[in-house]
């Protein structure tokens, strides 16, 4: 069983811009790179899971949403860093045709992370959720991950709503530097005792 880490996109890894579709619009959160090269470097499976509602509701396509990754991945590429497994949820129920539809995979439900679990053999228990928002929380929490959230893109608006315990940090460097310490040992779930319904 692998043990993985799962990471927000927008927000977390690059910089959070409404819709976000386009190459030249995208930008690495400082020191976000250097973050995945380390968790690739600790053993971590690196997958990410990001909502991307502008499919759902027309702003793009989902070869946009695809293209972007790939243009992730070259860069990351540059600073011998990846990602593992890329998932993404293009549903949203004030979308169009068949993507306005109620899913499991749109956070903060944990279908994506099922998913990469049953697909990479991955043990939820031993892995990790990171994120700027609530929703990511919630959704790590559901698939029994430690979850943390980052004060980047939404997440310092977000942080008085998290539930108590959830860790945090100021973004992905200072998060993976600390969980990725020698001292830390393996990686457990923490406690939670809040049940959380989806906004």
């Amino acid at each position: 069983m692998r043990r993985a880490i799962f990471l927000d996109r927008d927000g977390t890894i690059n910089v959070e811009k409404e819709y976000l579709h386009r190459a030249e619009e995208f930008e690495f959160i400082n020191g976000a790179p250097q973050a995945v090269r380390i968790l690739n470097e600790a053993g971590f499976f690196v997958v990410v899971v990001t909502n991307q509602s502008g499919v759902a509701r027309g702003y793009y396509s989902e070869e946009d949403v695809e293209m972007l990754h790939r243009h992730i991945d070259r860069e990351l590429g540059k600073v011998g860093a990846r990602v593992d497994a890329w998932f993404y949820c293009p549903h949203h129920l004030q979308g169009n045709g068949g993507y306005a539809l109620e899913c499991d995979c749109r956070k903060p439900l944990p279908g994506m992370l099922l998913e990469a679990a049953r697909r990479y053999g991955i043990d939820l228990a031993a892995s990790l959720m990171v994120g700027d928002k609530l929703d990511d929380i919630k959704a790590g929490i559901a698939a029994g991950c430690r979850s943390i959230l980052v004060r980047t893109g939404y997440g310092a608006s977000e942080e008085s709503r998290i539930p108590g315990g959830t860790e945090v940090y100021d973004n992905l460097l200072e998060a993976v530097q600390t969980i990725t310490r020698p001292h830390q040992g393996p990686v457990k779930v923490s406690p939670i005792s809040r049940q959380f319904q989806s906004d």
